[in-house]
């Protein structure tokens, strides 16, 4: 299905209107976040350095079970009106995974993207792309969590040459390349190596990912970074 945002091929003049007012206002989104056109700064007009600290510092508050974020019923009126997330989150869609929750973060904080497996489809990549150019995203996160079941399956499938039933050998074909690189390193813990690896070849797709985060990264519009989420308790270790 065409994102009439990113092409205009079979959309009428009425179609094509409501999308030139969506993209307008957006992209005003976008500027007010980054300049301010008000006496107060919006909430994600920081730097992608500041925005990564409160991503950590919510983790530790998390690990500590000392939430700082409680009552999800507040700003909810104000919500309706715009949104200022300071991160986009590239999450695996485990139900034991809560990007929310292990970043100690509000409602409207996160812009979350959510597939097994934590990988960059078209798909995606275009929510990623709405979140950096429209919403005026400083920070990108990919966030793979231990003992991966998306990626623990794309090793069966490259080791025992395991048969999956209906779409899933697709999405552990995106998967398969960072299994590979991880054994080509012969780890201990190939389930650990591999869904490290994965997290990596992920930032780097979204580093280089033509037409506009590739660009918005070489300008340090946005930053993007990855780590993974231990199970066990809560911690989030960022790639070096």
């Amino acid at each position: 299905m065409c994102l009439s945002i990113y092409c205009n091929h079979g959309v009428t003049r009425r179609g094509a209107l409501k999308v030139a007012g969506f993209a307008v206002a957006a992209g005003a989104g976008r500027a007010s976040a980054k300049e301010g056109t008000g006496e107060q700064p919006k909430p994600n007009a920081i730097d992608a350095d500041a925005a990564l600290r409160r991503l950590m510092e919510g983790n530790a508050r998390y690990v500590a079970n000392q939430p700082a974020h409680r009552d999800f019923s507040a700003g909810r009126a104000e919500r309706t009106r715009s949104q200022y997330p300071i991160a986009a989150v590239l999450s695996c869609a485990d139900s034991r995974v809560a990007p929310e929750f292990a970043f100690d973060q509000g409602p409207g904080d996160l812009f979350v993207v959510r597939l097994a497996g934590n990988f960059a489809n078209d798909d995606g990549l275009a929510s990623l792309e709405f979140a950096v150019k429209f919403l005026g995203v400083p920070l990108v996160v990919v966030l793979g969590h231990s003992n991966c079941g998306a990626v623990a399956a794309a090793i069966k499938v490259v080791e025992d040459e395991a048969q999956l039933p209906g779409h899933l050998p697709g999405l552990v074909q995106s998967i398969k390349p960072a299994v590979e690189a991880a054994k080509a390193k012969s780890p201990k813990d190939i389930l650990a190596a591999a869904i490290t690896e994965n997290v990596a070849l992920n930032v780097n797709r979204l580093e280089t990912a033509q037409p506009l985060l590739a660009s918005f990264a070489q300008t340090k519009g946005v930053k993007i970074v990855g780590g993974v989420y231990d199970l066990a308790n809560g911690k989030i270790g960022l790639l070096s």
